[in-house]
């Protein structure tokens, strides 16, 4: 694994190559933050399923995602027989394998990491870098994709911290006005912070919610910790969609950006977490 470090924070970061038996079909495969650990009061991240066990799918610590693959070959009836994961490489969709990873050039100075890669693959051609730097308790993750096909390129990308659970199920507080639809998971507290409900979750229950907002600005998250308080991210690109999930070992976020990227433009983004 790959690490930045200073007094206060490691930050662990999975190798596309050293690591490759951690990444799957879904988060991006360069960057993808694994943990964070505070150098006096420890385990800062959690996961879907941690620390019990891991798994390909639901992934933990902070990874990001590029949706939706896009289509390289299909069958007669159009159906996707391989499509291309930003990020990620050429992946098999019925069997969910990835067939070729793409390959990254790394490199950076002190407190940075620099991933970039190449792909191209049937109509589809791209630049890809991703950038961690982290400065004190403060770790930036930065993304740019350049288009450098011939035809217009969508995709949606979504960052996914997981935070492990505060005590009485406060979960954030996002910068701008919300609503919440009567839902089995989740409701706004008189704070303005998102709770869960009926607590205790137990076993397999979990729970998927799409926040409505304005959509008009960039957002920022306050979230409960209970390691440090308080933690923090904000973005500094205006979300599409903004969903949260949460299951009994986990609570996330996930502000999305959506972009349709047109020959050789190029799209820079980050979101910027606080512990």
């Amino acid at each position: 694994m790959l690490t930045l470090k200073n007094e206060s924070l490691t930050v662990t970061v999975l190798d596309p190559v050293a690591d490759s038996g951690r990444l799957g079909t879904r988060y991006c495969t360069g960057g993808f933050i694994f943990q964070i650990e505070d150098a006096a009061r420890g385990i800062l991240l959690s996961g879907p399923t941690f620390p019990d066990s891991y798994n390909l799918h639901d992934g933990q610590g902070a990874p990001d995602a590029f949706q939706p693959h896009l289509v390289v070959e299909q069958d007669r009836a159009g159906t996707p027989s391989r499509v291309l994961g930003i990020g990620i490489g050429l992946i098999d969709p019925a069997a969910d394998r990835t067939q070729d990873r793409c390959t990254w050039d790394i490199g950076g100075g002190a407190g940075t990491l620099i991933f970039r890669t190449t792909q191209t693959a049937g109509p589809w051609s791209f630049k890809l870098e991703r950038r961690l730097i982290l400065r004190g308790r403060t770790l930036r993750s930065q993304t740019a994709l350049l288009n450098t096909g011939t035809r217009h390129m969508p995709f949606q990308w979504y960052p996914h911290p997981f935070f492990p659970l505060y005590p009485g199920g406060e979960c954030c507080r996002v910068s701008v006005p919300v609503t919440l639809p009567d839902n089995p998971g989740y409701e706004l507290s008189e704070n303005g912070f998102l709770v869960m409900k009926d607590l205790p979750w137990m076993g397999n229950r979990n729970h998927f919610q799409l926040l409505g907002h304005s959509g008009d600005r960039p957002v920022s998250f306050l979230q409960k910790h209970p390691v440090t308080s308080l933690a923090s991210a904000a973005c500094d690109y205006v979300p599409t969609r903004l969903p949260v999930w949460g299951n009994p070992h986990t609570f996330s976020f996930e502000p999305y950006y959506e972009r349709n990227l047109s020959p050789q433009d190029e799209a820079r983004w980050s979101i910027t977490y606080d512990f």
